[in-house]
C-alpha cells in the first residue's frame, strides 16, 4: 500500500504486506514517479492501482515506462484527460444522444453578460475540470448570477453554467471495467441515499440497484471514448421528464467502491484477473438492496448539517444493520478504523490530506 502521508488508513489493514510513503504527487510529481519506479524495480508487483485523480493522471502520463515494470490498467492519457473535462463529456453526450442538463459553454466573459437575462434559473456554475462538488456554486436569483460567476471564474476560468435539476429524482451511478479491446467486462449500479455536502457531493450512504437505462447510456459514453480500465458515470433523474441526466464521468476508482465489492462485484480482483491473463466470462451479477456507509467523517457531517437529522431513512444510528457494510470497518479487519481516526488528525498539518478532504466534501 502507498500513501503520501503516514499514518494512512490502509496501512493498518491485516492485508497490507508492505507500506510505502512516497513524495506528494501534488507538490512533487517528478519525485513521486521516481519513488514509484524505484519501488517497482526493488519489489515485484503484479499491478499498480492508482486511486486518486492526480496519481491516475501522473501514471497515465508515464504509462509506457511503467508498463515495462508492472501491469497498469489505465486508458491512455488523452482519453483520461477528455473524460475528466465536463465540457468535453457534455458535448460528447449531446452527439451521442445521452440526456444532459441544458448547459452554456462560455468562450469569454462577454458571452455570459449577453446571456444573463436568458439563462435558466436556478443555475449551477461548475468548473470545467474537477469532480464531485468542488468549486460548484448554486444560484437562485438572477442578480446573484454575475457576481457568482466572476467569483468562480477567478478560481477556474470560464466555468460552465448549467440548469439545476430539481430535487425529487434519485442520484445514481453506474461503474464499469473495460478490457483492452474497449469492451465492458463488469458493471455495477447504485443510488445515493445520503451525501455530503447536502446540496451535492460524495455519497455517505448508498444502495445497490439495477438500472438498465443508465447502464446503456454509460456504456455508450465510455465506448465512444475507447475506454480501458475502470470508470463511473453519474446521473441524476429529472422529475420533470423522468430521464436520467448526465452529471459527469469519474475516470478512476470511485469513493463508493466498497459497496460494489460488498454486493458482489469485486472490481480490484477482476483487474487482478486481467493482469494474470485470466479470461472473464462476462459481467458478474450482484446483490440488490445492499448498502454501504462512509461514516467518518461523511455521514457524521451529513447528520450535523441536515435539519431533519432525527428523521433520516434509514436512521443515522442504525450502525449494525445486517444489510449495511461500512467503507472502513470490517469485523475480520477492524484496525483500519483506528487508522482512519489517526488519518483525520493529519488534517491538522498535512496539505495533501486537507486537499483530499476538500475534494471529497467540496469544502
Amino acid at each position: 500500500m502507498g500513501e503520501s502521508t503516514a499514518p494512512a488508513t490502509t496501512f493498518f489493514s491485516r492485508y497490507c504486506a508492505r507500506r510505502l510513503v512516497y513524495p506528494s504527487p501534488h507538490t512533487r510529481p517528478e519525485a513521486f514517479i521516481e519513488a514509484l519506479v524505484r519501488e517497482l524495480k526493488r519489489e515485484h508487483y503484479t499491478m499498480v492501482l492508482p486511486m486518486e485523480e492526480r496519481t491516475t493522471l501522473l501514471l497515465a502520463r508515464h504509462r509506457e515506462h511503467l508498463e515495462s515494470l508492472t501491469f497498469l490498467p489505465l486508458t491512455d492519457f488523452s482519453s483520461l484527460d477528455r473524460a475528466r473535462r465536463k465540457d468535453e463529456v457534455l458535448k460528447l453526450a449531446g452527439r451521442l444522444g445521452v440526456p444532459a442538463p441544458v448547459t452554456l459553454f462560455p468562450r469569454h466573459l462577454a458571452e455570459v453578460r449577453e446571456q444573463l437575462e436568458h439563462l435558466p434559473l436556478p443555475a449551477v456554475i461548475k468548473p470545467r475540470l474537477g469532480s464531485g462538488s468542488t468549486g460548484i456554486r448554486y444560484v437562485r436569483r438572477r442578480e446573484d448570477l454575475w457576481p457568482a460567476y466572476l467569483q468562480a471564474h477567478e478560481h477556474a476560468p470560464l466555468p460552465l453554467i448549467q440548469e439545476y435539476i430539481p430535487e425529487g429524482g434519485p442520484a445514481v451511478g453506474v461503474s464499469f471495467l473495460f478490457d483492452r479491446r474497449h469492451r465492458p467486462v463488469a458493471h455495477f449500479a447504485h443510488k445515493r441515499l445520503r451525501q455530503y455536502p447536502l446540496t451535492g457531493g460524495p455519497s455517505t450512504l448508498r444502495e445497490s440497484i439495477s438500472d438498465p437505462v443508465i447502464r446503456e447510456l454509460g456504456e455508450r459514453l465510455l465506448t465512444a471514448l475507447e475506454w480501458y480500465g475502470v470508470a463511473m458515470v453519474e446521473f441524476r433523474y429529472d422529475p420533470r421528464d423522468g430521464l436520467p441526466k448526465l452529471m459527469e464521468i469519474n475516470p478512476r476508482f470511485w469513493g463508493s467502491l466498497p459497496l460494489a465489492v460488498y454486493a458482489g462485484v469485486d472490481f480490484p480482483y477482476l483487474i487482478f484477473q486481467l493482469a494474470q491473463g485470466q479470461p472473464l466470462s462476462g459481467p458478474p451479477t450482484y446483490a440488490l438492496g445492499k448498502r454501504c456507509r462512509w461514516i467518518l467523517p461523511g455521514d457524521l457531517l451529513h447528520f450535523f448539517k441536515n435539519p431533519r437529522r432525527f428523521h433520516l431513512d434509514p436512521g443515522f444510528f442504525r450502525f449494525f444493520d445486517n444489510n449495511t457494510a461500512h467503507d472502513f470497518f470490517s469485523w475480520t479487519d477492524p484496525l483500519p478504523v483506528a487508522g482512519r481516526v489517526l488519518t483525520l488528525l493529519t488534517l491538522l498539518y498535512d496539505p495533501d490530506m486537507k486537499r483530499l478532504l476538500r475534494d471529497r466534501t467540496g469544502g
